[in-house]
């Protein structure tokens, strides 16, 4: 099997990371191949904030936590020491599918490095928000963002789980 198709298959969400930041070169790939990713008619309708300050980082988390409605404390990004924000520019038509293919392809490249991701939700909530909203004035991006999901990135604290068996009818044929 080649390494494209192994990383693929073998990809898994982390749910525990180390707290260590992961290395320069390896957050660089990562984001390399999120620019790399496919998109609606090559308008690159994705936007990748990158969070490694921890403050921020913890922040962010915080605010997660109270959209998701878990109890204070909880990380709903399990110790990861980076989060990657994707966000989409709403006037391209196709910007949820753009923005989820530049995870996707954040997901693989990390997999790919031996690093550990997670998809985590409730980025349209944030940057709804007036705390998102903020982060975009700072960072001086203008437009009609939405946020579509946050990757969550670091090393394994512990191996990921085995793959769960494929639902039987998960591909049909028309020949």
């Amino acid at each position: 099997m080649n390494e494209t198709l192994k990383t693929l298959l073998t990809r898994r969400s982390c749910r525990n990371f180390k707290p260590d930041m992961i290395t320069e070169e390896e957050l660089q790939a990562v984001l390399e191949a999120g620019t790399f990713a496919p998109c609606g008619k090559g308008m690159q309708a994705g936007k990748i904030i990158a969070v490694t300050n921890k403050e921020i980082r913890d922040m962010i988390s915080q605010i997660n936590c109270k959209i998701g409605g878990w109890a204070d404390g909880f990380d709903p990004f399990y110790g990861a020491p980076v989060i990657l924000i994707v966000l989409a520019d709403k006037t391209v038509p196709t910007y949820v599918y753009d923005g989820s293919l530049v995870a996707g392809n954040m997901m693989n490249a990390a997999a790919s490095l031996g690093l550990g991701s997670i998809w985590i939700h409730r980025a349209k909530q944030e940057f709804d928000s007036e705390f998102g909203k903020s982060i975009l004035k700072e960072l001086g991006i203008e437009g009609q963002w939405e946020g579509i999901g946050h990757v969550a990135l670091g090393y394994e604290a512990e191996p990921a789980p085995a793959p769960k068996a494929r639902k039987e009818d998960f591909v049909h044929y028309i020949r």
